[in-house]
């Protein structure tokens, strides 16, 4: 009996150290901070840019963030 409740525990001990990391929970929370990062993103000029045509600089660096995140996160498999 304590020989199959010893390989029992090692079985579920196994299994639990072998299991991957929640991947959609991950890629979730890589979306809300890419949503937190793009509300604090003010764009007074509605798209359109500044005088001299340049576009907003905060959308593309939190474009960089959630393209790291994400590739941290399929990386980590």
């Amino acid at each position: 009996m304590t020989r199959q409740l010893f390989f029992a525990i090692t079985l579920i001990s196994t299994g639990v150290f072998l299991n991957p990391q929640a991947q959609a929970a991950s890629a979730q929370l890589c979306e809300d901070r890419n949503a937190n990062c793009l509300g604090r993103c003010a764009d007074f000029m509605g798209g359109s840019g500044d005088m001299g045509g340049h576009q907003n600089k905060c959308l593309s660096t939190c474009d960089r963030r959630l393209i790291s995140c994400v590739v941290r996160t399929v990386n980590r498999r």
